[in-house]
């Protein structure tokens, strides 16, 4: 199935045209910059490629993708209701504890589509609402839509959440998207950041001077004091620049990456990790209104 223009076009391909995906594919392109972008709605939603003029601008983990009981480490997966992990898996709402796992559970589950549109760029919208497993950790009935959006060089993804529920809705949003790096010391960062925390169990903070020293094991730092809503990443190995925006909203940036690994993610979050128990920076939806999240990835050449 196809939707196209002259420029922009949308392909659905079923399961096993492409060995790499078990699922079905939805490629969105742009033809005449030579963009494009490939999302899989039955896996979370995720957006697993977006590639331009021939550079692979995701990291993917192919082999990891694979094995269905494992999370998917690459692309972009989405973060929703809460972003990171809580203590025990646990929260309490209105007296009762629930137990949601990390980043929550809209990474896990089927998505819908019910958009498409090739008119001035090539855009398609995802669809997720509450279900009895998701009420059972999670005790609000919501609609969640995610619009991406490929237009030239940028990606642009518009997210709407819906609160169904006769009570405040609240909730955390973010995105985790993993990038390529095949020589992290050539990696120059701008993040508008004075401090970062550096260490999630103590809390431990620093001054941050847009360096990280890449022979730790793990780096795991947690920007929650924004200064801006612009984030870039020099490579000088790939001759890249990759920068970030970001409503206000988004009040925290996460990086994360492991040594010996080819990646780093840059990480737009509405509220930093156990936000839905601390409540610092956590978003809230008055019964029945709509509250609406932009986050946009722009590659350039340098």
């Amino acid at each position: 199935m196809s939707n196209s223009t002259s420029q922009y076009s949308i392909q659905s391909k079923a399961p096993g045209t492409d060995s790499r995906y078990a699922t079905p594919v939805y490629w969105l392109k742009d033809n005449t910059a030579g963009s494009a972008i490939a999302i899989l709605p039955d896996r979370g939603g995720i957006l697993t490629e977006w590639t331009h003029q021939g550079k692979d601008l995701f990291f993917m983990d192919w082999d990891r993708y694979q094995d269905p009981k494992m999370s998917i480490r690459g692309g972009n997966p989405i973060l929703f209701p809460i972003c990171g992990n809580l203590p025990d898996n646990q929260y309490s709402d209105n007296g009762t504890t629930y137990t949601l796992a990390q980043h929550g559970f809209a990474r896990n589950m089927p998505w819908n589509v019910t958009g498409q549109s090739t008119e001035g760029s090539a855009s398609i919208t995802l669809s997720l609402s509450h279900t009895a497993e998701t009420l059972a950790v999670y005790p609000f009935k919501f609609d969640a839509n995610y619009t991406y959006t490929l237009k030239g060089n940028v990606l642009t993804i518009v997210t709407a959440f819906t609160n169904l529920s006769d009570r405040p809705m609240p909730f955390s949003a973010g995105f985790h998207p993993y990038f390529p790096a095949a020589d992290k010391s050539k990696l120059e960062f701008s993040i508008p950041a004075a401090t970062a925390m550096v260490d999630q169990k103590t809390k431990a903070t620093q001054a941050f001077t847009n360096e990280f020293d890449f022979n730790q094991d793990e780096i795991d730092w947690c920007f929650d004091t924004l200064t801006g809503q612009t984030a870039t990443v020099i490579d000088r190995h790939a001759n890249t620049k990759l920068t970030l925006k970001y409503d206000a909203e988004y009040s925290t940036l996460v990086f994360w990456t492991l040594k010996g690994k080819d990646f780093y993610c840059l990480e737009p979050w509405s509220a930093a990790r156990n936000a839905i128990n601390t409540g610092a920076n956590l978003l809230h939806i008055a019964p029945g209104a709509t509250k609406t999240l932009q986050f946009s990835m722009t590659y350039d050449a340098i």
